[in-house]
This record gives C-alpha cells, structure tokens and sequence, in this order.
C-alpha cells in the first residue's frame, strides 16, 4: 500500500517537475494537488460504510434477514463502485457524476428487486426528503411564487 502510493506520488510529481524547469514560473499546483489527492479508502472503510447504510435501511424498513443480506450486498457493491469511481475520475467532475449516478440507478433497480413494494415506496419518499426533491402531492398544494395561496384570508 505504501509503496503504491509512493509510485503513484512521483508519478504524479515527475510530469509537474518536467513543466517546471521549461516554463519561467514553477508551477506547485500540480504536484500539490497530487499530494492531497485522498488515498485509496481501505476494504474495511467501505465495508463499514455499507454496513452503516444497510444498518439504517434495516431499522427504517423493518427488513427481513434475507433481505438484510441482500441488501448489504448492493450496499456493498454500490460504495465500492463510487469510491474507485472518485479514485479514478477524482479530477473529471462531470465523468465521476456521471458514473455515480449510473451506480445509484443500478442500486435503486437492484433495492427494487429486494424490498417489498411498500418497502421501496417508503425507502423512496425519504430518499427524496433527504435529496430535497419536492413530492408531487406538495408542488400541487402550493400557489405559485408571488401569488396569494387560495388558504390565505
């Protein structure tokens, strides 16, 4: 591991020390982003941070031991997509998005196959608190900005 990231620092270092003896001003940006760039997290982190989702979904979902294990699989496989996808796409931000959502689409399809169907409505409305994404129930309700609402005296 450490000699991994050794190689991986004067990789990454080399090219930024080339560019600074042809140009008139050295350029510490690269080599600095180089250095902070995080390490790769280690099994047992993602492995606890699967736990930890899988963990919450059980109390929130009440679910089945079967289904626990199942989950925790997607859990798994889903925290482990999207931190080799920040290792490996860490500088393209659109590309990282991209391939996140990609992995959270295939979680959800996966979810759906596992949770029962009131399971998955209830996992999916407090997904959508917790992203913020107003239910069609409230943006029905509400008057449009600026206008009185039809409760209002």
């Amino acid at each position: 591991m450490k000699t991994t990231l050794l190689a991986s620092l004067l990789l990454f270092s080399a090219p930024a020390t080339l560019l600074a003896q042809t140009a008139t001003k050295p350029k510490p940006k690269p080599a600095a982003s180089a250095a902070t760039q995080p390490a790769a997290p280690n099994p047992a982190q993602v492995e606890a941070r699967a736990n930890a989702l899988t963990d919450n979904m059980q109390k929130a979902l009440a679910l089945t031991p079967q289904q626990v294990e199942k989950v925790r699989q997607i859990n798994l496989i889903s925290v482990r997509g999207v931190e080799s996808a920040r290792q490996k796409y860490g500088r393209d931000v659109r590309k990282m998005a991209g391939v996140v959502d990609d992995i959270g689409q295939a979680r959800l399809a996966m979810l759906k196959e596992t949770l029962s169907p009131q399971q998955f409505d209830k996992y999916q409305r407090k997904r959508e608190e917790k992203m913020g994404v107003p239910s069609s129930q409230g943006v029905q309700g509400n008057a449009a900005p600026g206008l009185p609402s039809r409760y209002e005296e």
